[in-house]
């Protein structure tokens, strides 16, 4: 890229090409599995297992089929706006400016919080281990380690990711191998069988719903992908692809993975800490060794892998906000050397730092608010596809631009349905604030005015 492209317009958008467009196809699917962690399973297991009745890999096969039709959606707005911002921009120029807002102020309820979550849980994880290093110096380490690594650029983030998730994989991999020859041994009572998938005798839609809503934490990161579509080298095309990609191979090994354990440990009411479950399976199929693998692959993937693609991505959107007024200015800002929004990777840093301080004794209450702005934004998401390609473009492509689009919004809305109610309360506080805020913006004349009705 040469030096003075960074000042051009977009021919596709009405801003500045600003980002540095060094992205490929590969470095996007990589970037999205990242996030997801094809080993994120590992630390949310117990909670599933339990929330699910055993049945698993069914919730998180239902997780995947939702996040599918969703993945299409984003697709479909990535082709027609090819820009930074991810929901936030697709929900304003698919319905309107503040229907935007309220989707892109939904959307930072979930990416502000979840880098802090991925912090404390990491930490955690490796304060059991090293018990000398307190939990908040943990939580300070990731975040500097996450900030350098941001602001030096996507394609630093990038080489970076592509270690990272093969050593995952690595990882994964002695885990299955180890497990499945525990279950040829019979270790634990195990037998192969599909109870992990379907058990007649425990099964219940309310109850596997409840559980999704619990396992789509996993799946989130690929909503991340959009967000770098101006440092994409082919622009949209790459996006929705990308996306769909990152869904079905991470969730095809979240099914996996999860079987396999849920055979090694058939008793799933049995855990005396469901936090820790997993870890419990893995020394029980393959000793010591392979439980203590399991906690430090936790740690990092979570600490260093998704946090840094999760600071990468709000930072982002931040950027797309700011840009649009919607946010302060300083957030717009581009790092002259890098070309990263590196102000508002700092802001996230800061903030990260905050609410790690703040919430080292309520991780559950942290994430319970997680799940609700993501949720609630991809629903605005649905709705964007169907408005701006059917009322405003005229389409007569009703597969992609209506049926496909709600059935994504009644499999999310259902999941929705069944959040905790701690969820729903913050999530709610939240939205109200942003409601406050936005009637506050135009009150103040700052709204940016754009009319693309």
């Amino acid at each position: 890229m040469e030096p003075n492209t960074a000042a051009k317009a977009d021919v596709q958008t009405p801003y500045r090409q600003e980002l540095k467009r060094s992205l490929s196809f590969w470095d996007l699917l990589i970037y999205g599995m990242v996030f997801m962690v094809p080993i994120a399973p590992f630390g949310i297991y117990g909670s599933v297992v339990q929330g699910s009745n055993g049945m698993i890999a069914l919730a998180y096969l239902i997780g995947m089929v939702g996040m599918i039709f969703t993945a299409l959606s984003y697709a479909r707005m990535s082709e027609a706006f090819p820009i930074a911002g991810s929901v936030y921009s697709y929900a304003q120029r698919g319905i309107n400016d503040s229907v935007g807002f309220i989707a892109g102020w939904l959307i930072l309820l979930d990416y502000i919080f979840i880098p802090a979550l991925l912090y404390l849980v990491s930490a955690s994880a490796l304060h059991d281990m090293v018990p000398q290093i307190p939990l908040f110096v943990w939580s300070l380490i990731f975040i500097v380690i996450n900030s350098v690594i941001n602001i030096r650029g996507i394609e630093f983030t990038a080489k970076a990711n592509k270690i990272i998730v093969v050593l995952e994989l690595i990882i994964l991999g002695i885990f299955l191998l180890v497990g499945i020859m525990a279950i040829a041994k019979g270790v634990n009572g195990s037998e192969l069988t599909i109870k992990p998938l379907y058990d007649k005798n425990h099964f219940s839609l309310g109850v596997v719903m409840g559980a999704v809503s619990i396992a789509v934490l996993s799946f989130l990161g690929f909503d991340g992908i959009s967000t770098l579509a101006e440092e994409t080298k082919d622009g949209s095309k790459s996006i929705g692809k990308a996306c769909i990609y990152a869904l079905l191979t991470v969730g095809a090994l979240f099914i996996i993975q999860t079987w396999v354990a849920a055979l090694i440990w058939p008793d799933f009411k049995s855990f005396s800490n469901p936090d820790v479950a997993f870890y419990q399976i893995a020394e029980v199929a393959g000793g010591t060794w392979l439980k203590y693998l399991t906690i430090l692959a936790t740690a990092l993937s979570w600490g260093i892998a998704n946090s840094l693609v999760a600071q990468a991505a709000i930072s982002r959107i931040l950027f797309s906000m700011a840009r649009d007024r919607k946010l302060p200015s300083f957030l717009a800002k581009i790092h002259p050397k890098y070309q990263t929004p590196y102000l508002g990777t700092i802001a996230i840093a800061i903030i990260s730092i905050i609410v790690t301080a703040f919430f080292a004794s309520k991780i559950g209450m942290l994430s319970s608010v997680v799940n609700f702005g993501a949720l609630s934004s991809f629903l605005f998401l649905h709705l964007s596809v169907i408005n701006y390609f059917l009322r405003k473009k005229k389409s007569t492509d009703y597969v992609r631009h209506l049926i496909l689009p709600i059935v994504g919004f009644v499999i999310i809305g259902y999941v929705w349905i069944n959040l905790d109610l701690l969820s729903k309360k913050l999530g709610f506080i939240w939205l109200g604030i942003g409601i406050v805020y936005l009637i506050a913006l135009k009150l103040m004349k700052r709204d940016t005015g754009l009319k693309l009705d």
